[in-house]
């Protein structure tokens, strides 16, 4: 089941430029929440310190911490790789490992985890991560066909389902939606709905109406000016973010008059 994200005074660089400033954050487990605002205020930059990815990024570094129902993923103990088995993350664009049929794509971590994992079990992985991902009954014929044939939204689907084939506890998904045609969009979202069920999802997405349908809470990121870093400027219940926020800077952003 998923689990509890506490951010507590997280600030994150990129060498010595202060990307985003005093992050304070509680996501709640077998939830929804929705990171908006304008481009460059840090969004993706946060999303990517919930499994310290961000740390990938040469001079990436962060100080504060992020709690995993109080554990903090920034210890000096914990193992980044382990951190991004429990925290998973599905990217803007869907990127199927080309080399790979639909089956190895899915595979692909339980395979890296667990070598010793029989054919029949590693079958029944594939299938429900696949059924998860509501993708089964359109390659449940193919699956030795190359996952890079299927359709935009098939991939993306297929990029959740490998995802969530090693069992995380937290989803993380970049734009999940932002290059694939109203149809399929709606797909991913019915999906995010679905999974929420059983992951605590955190989605980044510059689609107000997607995240209004999706989330249970929204956070709200602006800076002051180009060049400042960005900033959480309010979380809250979706229903009251996009009805009755508390901050003018995101009553002015949710209404359209800027961003």
């Amino acid at each position: 089941m998923g689990k509890r994200v506490d951010v507590k005074d997280l600030s994150v660089y990129y060498g010595a430029f202060l990307a985003v400033a005093d992050v304070n954050l509680s996501i709640e487990a077998c939830s929804v929440t929705a990171f908006i605002g304008p481009s460059g205020t840090g969004k993706s930059t946060v999303l990517r310190t919930l499994n310290r990815l961000h740390e990938t990024t040469p001079g990436g570094r962060v100080e504060g911490a992020v709690l995993l129902d109080g554990d903090n993923i920034y210890a000096s103990t914990t193992d980044p790789v382990q951190v991004r088995r429990t925290v998973g993350m599905v990217f803007q664009r869907p990127n199927p490992f080309p080399t790979m049929s639909i089956y190895g794509n899915v595979a692909a971590g339980v395979r890296l985890n667990n070598r010793r994992m029989p054919r029949s079990e590693l079958d029944g992985v594939v299938e429900e991560s696949l059924r998860a991902a509501n993708l089964w009954d359109e390659v449940k014929d193919r699956l030795d066909r190359p996952g890079t044939g299927l359709s935009g939204g098939q991939q993306q689907r297929l990029s959740i389902a490998r995802a969530i084939a090693v069992e995380p506890e937290v989803l993380l998904m970049d734009e999940p939606a932002s290059s694939l045609d109203p149809i399929s969009t709606l797909a991913i979202e019915d999906l995010v709905r679905n999974l929420k069920q059983q992951y605590t999802i955190v989605i980044v997405t510059h689609n107000m109406q997607q995240a209004a349908r999706v989330s249970d809470r929204t956070a709200f990121f602006d800076l002051e000016q180009v060049g400042q870093p960005g900033r959480l400027v309010e979380v809250d219940d979706t229903e009251k973010i996009f009805s009755n926020p508390s901050h003018p800077r995101t009553e002015a952003y949710v209404s359209g008059r800027f961003g």
